[in-house]
């Protein structure tokens, strides 16, 4: 009898689970198109991919020397690889981030059950509510959030299992190799698995972690060690290029306070677990364990930019050690209240209960898309981008050895395969360790084509000074000292817009200019089509 009830159970488990994946499948297929551009973020990891499997190493341009841009390490090496089997490129991208995200939602389902022993329900709402949260956005738009979040979610599955009395050798072993893995992933991988570790010796304390404390070292030692050095000697400099230009030693009090609101969206309705875990030191223990490296991993925003946080993805990562954690915070409150089982309540008031506890499931599966609808972050199924027409345009002059300037550095650069210089830094390391711009640099490259987002246009003059205007400000400076063409200035309204200045003395300047003014822009965040500005300023 004990084994048949197994065999329902192992069934019942993977029926619930196949119904998460396919819950997941037709979500993904109604509201998503898989025809959407990649965003501009995903789309310069996707070029260092690209040319890391072509064979030219970790570099922004080809034949240049290598540059560290591609924060995600993993994913890119990953996405590489995959891409050495002849998968189109953006197909390749959303198959391995798929699959990461299906494994995700497997892991949380399949760690609720065995970990906590907690029932199907739980696990079905976990592992559903994750499923259709903004995993498949970030798919959608090519962001390697969900390869982050899957080693997250295994390294929290380790360290769950070593709060447990029957710890093993193995088991802190692959504690601090998935640690490890999140740390290559990305560069704050490394502190959250360190939040991890810091969550496990507040549980076990600091001698019965001593094994567990010496493993994590050891690892990070010998093999995290030598990939440090090896990527200190391999780009030059110690740190992702990124940081030099997004941390640079401020605090950064917004993108804290920005944090902190994306982790109370990410998991509100898991909220009331943490609550009813006062109730017992046991379950208020096992709250500040999950809490530890979920509240910690928010606070280290403090330290960088939260430019370009899509859909809250710098976050994102506590999402799924929140749903792992919180059944064990509500679990015997049955008992503990002397509330009535199932079984002995009245057949009408079982019924209203259960209906009533589906409705709340299905209000807590709908709480995420409903948020997200309103989201102005969302743009994955805008049909058209006017930096996407324009890159395929500039496409035609690929074998010609010119140059791009530009503070777009996403589509542009991967679609066109032009000589690139990334205006903001991200991916020049020049400029990012210098702080910006200038014309003296711009001069190395003497570029044919100009382009930046700002937020004003020949009717509208700029209003507030940032480092990003005085960085447009050299960009433009440079293009009308030099006598650039304004080819146009495309935007909804005047007062956001992208400039696109040709160089006039190469012999497709002409050609080029006319396509870039004659063009259907069409903007990115809204797909609608621009007005071209300069044109306007013309007939003034």
């Amino acid at each position: 009898m004990a084994m048949e009830s197994n065999r329902r159970l192992n069934r019942l488990d993977l029926a619930l689970a196949a119904a998460v994946l396919l819950l997941m499948g037709v979500y993904s297929a109604v509201f998503f198109d898989a025809n959407a551009n990649p965003s501009e973020d995903a789309a310069m990891l996707m070029r260092y991919s690209q040319h890391l499997a072509q064979g030219h190493g970790i570099a922004w341009n080809i034949g240049d020397k290598p540059v560290d841009g591609a924060t995600d390490f993993l994913t890119m090496v990953c996405l590489a690889l995959v891409l050495k089997t002849g998968m189109p490129l953006v197909l390749s991208v959303r198959v391995l981030l798929f699959a990461a995200h299906i494994l995700t939602v497997l892991v949380v389902y399949f760690a609720v059950r065995r970990l906590h022993g907690a029932g199907p329900l739980a696990a079905f709402v976990s592992a559903a509510y994750l499923a259709i949260g903004p995993g498949p956005r970030y798919v959608i738009a090519c962001y390697g959030t969900p390869f982050f979040a899957m080693f997250a979610a295994i390294a929290w599955v380790f360290a769950f299992r070593l709060i447990r009395e029957e710890e093993s050798s193995r088991d802190r072993t692959l504690f601090a190799l998935f640690g490890l893995l999140l740390g290559l992933t990305r560069p704050e991988g490394v502190f959250l698995a360190g939040f991890m570790l810091a969550g496990v010796v507040y549980m076990k304390g600091l001698r019965a972690s001593k094994r567990t404390i010496l493993t994590f070292i050891a690892v990070f030692g010998v093999l995290g060690g030598t990939y440090f050095l090896w990527r200190w000697h391999y780009f030059g400099y110690p740190l992702p290029n990124p940081f030099y230009k997004k941390g640079g030693g401020h605090l950064y009090w917004s993108g804290l306070a920005l944090a902190i609101r994306n982790a109370a969206v990410l998991c509100l309705p898991f909220g009331f677990a943490y609550v009813l875990s006062i109730r017992s030191a046991r379950t208020a223990r096992l709250a500040v364990f999950s809490l530890i490296p979920a509240g910690c991993f928010v606070a280290i925003w403090l330290l960088l930019s939260g430019a370009m946080n899509y859909l809250m993805r710098f976050q994102y990562a506590i999402l799924p050690i929140v749903l792992i954690s919180w059944p064990p915070l509500v679990q015997g409150i049955l008992g503990e209240w002397n509330l009535p089982r199932l079984v002995h309540i009245e057949r009408r008031s079982r019924a209203a209960l259960v209906a009533l506890v589906g409705f709340g499931c299905v209000l807590v599966l709908g709480f995420q898309p409903m948020v997200y609808a309103t989201s102005s972050y969302i743009y994955e199924n805008n049909p058209r981008d006017g930096r996407y027409d324009v890159a395929l345009m500039l496409r035609e002059y690929a074998d010609r050895d010119y140059t791009l300037v530009t503070t777009e550095a996403g589509l542009l650069p991967l679609y066109s395969t032009w000589r690139a210089v990334d205006a903001w830094g991200l991916n020049d390391q020049w400029i990012a360790h210098n702080g910006i711009v200038t014309e003296d640099y711009l001069d190395r490259y003497r570029p044919q084509v100009i382009l930046f987002h700002e937020y004003f246009s020949p009717l509208v003059p700029p209003e507030h000074s940032t480092k990003w205007l005085e960085m447009v400000l050299v960009l433009k400076g440079y293009a009308e000292k030099n006598g650039y063409t304004l080819a146009a200035c495309f935007g909804e309204t005047p007062y956001e817009t992208h400039y696109y200045y040709v160089r006039p003395d190469f012999p497709d300047s002409a050609r080029i200019t006319e396509q870039i003014r004659s063009m259907d822009y069409y903007w990115h965040l809204s797909g609608k089509k621009s007005i071209n500005y300069a044109t306007l300023a013309w007939t003034r």
